[in-house]
């Protein structure tokens, strides 16, 4: 006869279950160096008081945020010309030394992110590596991989690596041509892939295509743009995504590839590739124009540090005159937007620009209490009629971030993210311009102050949505 747990004796093995939870949390995070965000941690421990159950697996499914070993990928800063703050912050974040690019193009819309996407793949003469959260089971999904598949029956070695997660988001097109045609494959994390090693919850955002690297021909195609209709074509119906994308050319182009082979060893990725190691480069020579220079700044768990998140909070401190920022979905953590906050109290002209509605309604709501902290401290709030999915931050004349990282949680504590920062004051103001050309298409807003219905969902939707 089974014995009958009386109400004292249930209580005693619930508060031993908890405590387990607990130490089991403290202990993971420790060893791990995970050095989560205080509210974030905060959000884990109650939801482990509160049901320890659940939380426990969930934890120890999804709750990795950084990995046991960090990468740097190397590179030191030629003597030539003193670094700016950026590139020193860049530098003391770990990031590889600013290295020249030209040849810069910004895509004005998705017309023009195609063809350059297309010239890219079809100049490759060495190899093409391609990295992305989605490719679409569409039109353009499926054009993407015969242009790929083209290449690699031409001899251009190709490597397609998709994110687990978003390959079943986007409902991955047929990958069998590009497989008969000799390209290389590989998911990054399959959702259900070693769960318990906690690597569930750690999406790989970045989006690059890299051409012929360490060869002369070597160019980069960048940005925010997933590989599907709706950010270049759109759909019947339903007009483009606004994204930003661009492409260049340069020794920039090798540090990207040195990127993409560190992810996809990572991914278990086959053939197993050796690293590319990234040196300083020389000094120009006399009388030689030196060209611009840009950084990557890859953010994530292969990141000692929350790289992107402490470029935007040094760049608020830093800002003298202007601050814009473009982003689908902005739920900033408590240091950034303190800091964007004192940046607009001090001055600083601080322009965010998103869309009046994103595709994503959680972070619509979410983003509610940080707008109207933000329009309080004197920054303007620009909304777009459209779906606007890009990703920029412009600093004065000193800085322009473009890449794949919105001003979100996610994106700057758990996704493996990926920004260019462009130090060439030309650059800064041909993204500052394309910037202009989108807020122009926007209306200014002024958050109304929420009721108690409604602080009270933000701030469940902050809690569930964005701190676990």
């Amino acid at each position: 006869m089974l014995p009958v747990l009386t109400l004292a004796h249930w209580l005693s093995l619930h508060g031993l279950v908890t405590a387990i939870a607990l130490l089991i949390y403290v202990i993971t995070a420790h060893v791990l160096g995970q050095r989560r965000q205080p509210a974030a941690a905060v959000a884990w421990v109650l939801f482990i008081l509160l049901l320890p159950y659940v939380a426990l697996p969930a934890f120890l499914i999804f709750g990795s945020r950084k990995r046991a070993r960090a990468v740097r990928l190397g590179g030191l800063h030629p003597a030539a010309q003193a670094p700016s703050w950026a590139e020193q912050t860049a530098l003391a974040l770990r990031q590889p030394a600013a290295a020249p690019y030209d040849d810069l193009a910004i895509h004005q819309d998705g017309q023009a992110a195609r063809g350059a996407l297309w010239e890219v793949i079809d100049q490759a003469q060495h190899s093409i590596e391609l990295c992305t959260f989605i490719i679409g089971r569409d039109g353009f999904g499926q054009a993407v991989v015969e242009r790929l598949a083209a290449r690699a029956r031409a001899g251009v070695t190709v490597r397609l690596m998709v994110d687990g997660l978003g390959a079943l988001m986007g409902g991955r097109p047929e990958l069998g041509a590009l497989k008969a045609a000799g390209g290389h494959l590989v998911q990054f994390v399959p959702p259900l892939h070693s769960p318990l090693r906690g690597r569930t919850n750690l999406r790989n955002h970045r989006k690059l295509l890299i051409a012929d690297a360490g060869h002369p021909t070597q160019r980069l195609w960048c940005g925010g743009r997933n590989l599907a209709s709706e950010y270049f074509d759109g759909d019947p119906g339903k007009p483009a995504w606004h994204d930003l994308s661009f492409d260049l050319r340069g020794p920039l182009v090798l540090q990207a590839g040195a990127l993409f082979r560190h992810d996809w060893r990572f991914a278990g990725g086959q053939p197993r590739l050796p690293a590319i190691p990234l040196k300083a480069l020389p000094p120009p020579l006399p009388g030689e124009q030196p060209l611009p220079r840009a950084q990557l700044i890859a953010s994530g768990p292969d990141q000692v540090d929350d790289t992107v998140q402490s470029m935007l909070v040094t760049a608020a401190y830093r800002a003298r005159e202007r601050l814009l920022m473009v982003t689908p979905y902005f739920v900033p953590d408590a240091a950034l937007l303190a800091a964007l906050c004192l940046a607009a109290r001090r001055g600083v002209v601080v322009d965010l620009l998103l869309p009046a509605r994103s595709n994503h309604g959680m972070s619509d709501i979410a983003r509610g209490r940080a707008l109207r902290t933000l329009a309080a401290a004197g920054a303007r709030i620009w909304l777009t009629p459209h779906m606007l999915h890009a990703k920029l931050v412009v600093v004065d004349e000193t800085l322009a971030l473009a890449g794949s990282a919105n001003i979100d949680s996610r994106s700057l504590f758990l996704n493996y993210e990926l920004m260019v920062a462009f130090h060439d004051a030309a650059a800064v103001q041909a993204f500052a311009r394309w910037f202009e050309q989108e807020r122009a298409q926007a209306r200014r807003s002024q958050p109304a102050r929420a009721g108690l219905l409604r602080d009270v969902g933000e701030g469940l939707v902050l809690w569930v949505g964005f701190q676990l």
